[in-house]
């Protein structure tokens, strides 16, 4: 039996006698427990990817109507699974050994074992929320693996990444745990595109080699040492402000994270990335703490995103509230304002006129005085 299965039954009375209850008939047993397992309340079921960089913590707490499919790592031809295996560890290496380093969707055959899990558990239909779909083609893997569920399978395309996409998993799931419609948990899964995540690479070549943005951003931002601050937009990448430093950059993520807390109110949630850079991701927490009634999270970035974005990178996700407006595209680091020059003396009218008339009277000093008459 496994670990979904094991949460169907509940667990059997204790107490005075428990030989006397080993003594009842089978039946009589199995007629109690089914009554029980009637009462409960089985949700919709919730299946998301390893892209949501769901808390470890949260989905032990909600790994009975829950399914996170992990998304294949790829280093040096050698594949590895998030959650199975040390993939940061792997990844990390090969990126420094500057080994070839690739991502995958989930086969469909594993996204329909999670479905079919799911419809073992007793749930009667299941929200499929994926990262955006031109990022990946997860969210047509998870289409392929409905048409063969055994319950009606809904797929969300996320149009975003991290936790601005686990941030939505979670809220569904847990609005499926009250009951919830499928049509209402799907409009909430969709809400995933009003949440924002913003990230900064110390490198856009990860990026570049993914294909995830132009050759001609990559070469600005390392040609021009620019370090741009990304987001996303209509479920891609773009560049949303341009920075100099890295000392900036921190300084920006945090100032761009807080007036977005301040627009979308109390309710909003954050999380920060980071890979490899704990330290800096703690610093950006410590900053952002008050700026919301939660915990602002400190979560590594997912292996699947790692591999694109490179060791060193640091995102903050925000979610919830009110939304403010998408993020504009590429929009530069407002720059200092020079100190006001001094301003210089006024010349004089006439000035060479003057000129000349000091020079006529140097050649020509003038008649000279009498001498005094007086012995």
């Amino acid at each position: 039996m496994d670990a979904s299965e094991s949460h169907i039954r509940p667990p059997r009375a204790t107490g005075p006698g428990g030989w006397m209850e080993r003594l009842r008939p089978r039946r009589s047993r199995g007629t109690t427990e089914s009554s029980t397992e009637r009462k409960t309340v089985v949700p919709v079921g919730i299946v998301t990817d390893s892209a949501a960089a769901l808390p470890d913590a949260w989905m032990a707490a909600h790994q009975r109507f829950v399914r996170m499919v992990p998304m294949p790592v790829m280093v040096n031809d050698q594949i590895f699974s998030e959650g199975s295996d040390d993939v940061p560890t792997e990844l990390a290496l090969g990126l420094a050994m500057g080994q070839p380093v690739r991502t995958s969707r989930p086969a469909p055959g594993t996204l329909l074992r999670a479905y079919r899990e799911l419809a073992e558990a007793g749930v009667s239909e299941i929200i499929s929320i994926h990262l955006s779909s031109k990022l990946s083609g997860t969210v047509e893997a998870a289409r392929l693996a409905a048409a063969s569920a055994p319950v009606p399978v809904r797929v969300v395309d996320s149009l975003t990444v991290a936790l601005a996409q686990g941030f939505a998993v979670m809220a569904t799931a847990e609005r499926a745990a009250t009951g919830a419609s499928a049509d209402e948990l799907e409009a909430l899964a969709q809400s995933a595109a009003d949440n924002h995540v913003y990230f900064a690479v110390p490198s856009l070549e990860q990026l570049r080699k993914g294909g995830r943005i132009g050759t001609v951003a990559s070469m600005l931002g390392t040609l021009l040492n620019v370090k741009p601050i990304l987001s996303m937009r209509d479920g891609q990448i773009i560049a949303y402000e341009k920075v100099r430093t890295q000392s900036r950059t921190v300084a920006r993520l945090v100032a761009i994270a807080r007036a977005e807390a301040q627009a979308r109110g109390p309710a909003v949630r954050m999380a920060v990335h980071y890979f490899g850079n704990l330290e800096a991701a703690e610093e950006i927490v410590h900053e952002l703490a008050g700026a919301s009634q939660f915990e602002v999270l400190a979560v590594p970035v997912p292996a699947v995103l790692g591999a694109h974005t490179g060791v060193g990178v640091l995102a903050v996700a925000i979610a919830g509230g009110q939304a403010p407006p998408v993020p504009k595209p590429v929009r530069a680091e407002p720059k200092p304002r020079a100190e006001p020059r001094p301003k210089a003396e006024p010349r004089p009218k006439n000035g060479a006129r003057q000129r000349a008339e000091a020079r006529k009277d140097s050649r020509h000093p003038g008649p000279v005085p009498p001498a005094d008459p007086t012995p």
